[in-house]
């Protein structure tokens, strides 16, 4: 089989009022993405070419800059690898993922979802050609509790934590006697979540509403403040 062929063109589009630092992370121990990191301002876009059978996430970082010795940080989704490129870490929660498992070659199945388990710093949305959009499309810092927010400089909120961040107990992780379908529900605070965005993974299993699929070979759109 001609690999190449069954490349597909992801296209990160910011349509924030700001400049965001988009991310990635490749899954498995395979190989990273030729970018692992990069700026993106209002309005601006960015194309990978994604091979298949690759697995991984997006996330965009915010509230970054450069200090006087050369160190980039972000105050949301950052990699802790000091630079724009993450090279292979990833973004410290809470952070809105996009996560993807490409198919072998075009008779196979992709798999995506929006994903908030690790809480919520923007909305984003991702889009096959040809297949179901899913998206967050809500501002869940509007709305996040008090004791979940994380905030900026001048006291906004930036992000909010999922109830296992903020709580770290296992009904709200899906750990230990709760790390099971059967076992793990959905909480009133993954529910707040679910609300805002019916799309989106709440909590782990959250798989019923927020598992998507596409025939392999698709180009995807993904979009930060969609």
């Amino acid at each position: 089989m001609d690999v190449g062929a069954y490349t597909s063109t992801f296209t990160i589009t910011n349509n924030c009022a700001f400049t965001i630092w988009p991310a990635t992370l490749t899954g498995g121990g395979t190989s990273q993405l030729p970018s692992t990191g990069f700026e993106l301002t209002p309005k601006a876009s960015f194309n990978l070419d994604v091979p298949p059978l690759w697995s991984g996430r997006f996330w965009a970082r915010t509230h970054c800059s450069t200090d006087s010795h050369g160190r980039f940080t972000c105050a949301t989704g950052d990699c802790g690898s000091h630079q724009v490129p993450c090279n292979g870490a990833g973004g410290t929660p809470p952070v809105s993922l996009v996560e993807l498992s490409l198919a072998p070659n075009k008779e196979g199945l992709d798999f995506y979802d929006v994903s908030l388990v690790d809480g919520f710093n923007l909305a984003v949305s991702v889009a096959p050609e040809g297949c179901n959009t899913t998206s967050c499309p809500a501002d869940v810092n509007r709305i996040c509790p008090p004791n979940f927010a994380v905030k900026g400089s001048d006291g906004s909120v930036i992000a909010c934590k999922s109830a296992c961040l903020a709580l770290e107990q296992p009904e709200y992780c899906c750990t230990g006697p709760f790390a099971s379908a059967d076992k793990c529900s959905p909480t009133p605070y993954s529910i707040v979540f679910k609300n805002q965005c019916p799309q989106a993974y709440s909590y782990a299993y959250d798989d019923r509403s927020s598992t998507f699929t596409c025939s392999g070979g698709a180009n995807y759109h993904i979009t930060f403040c969609p």
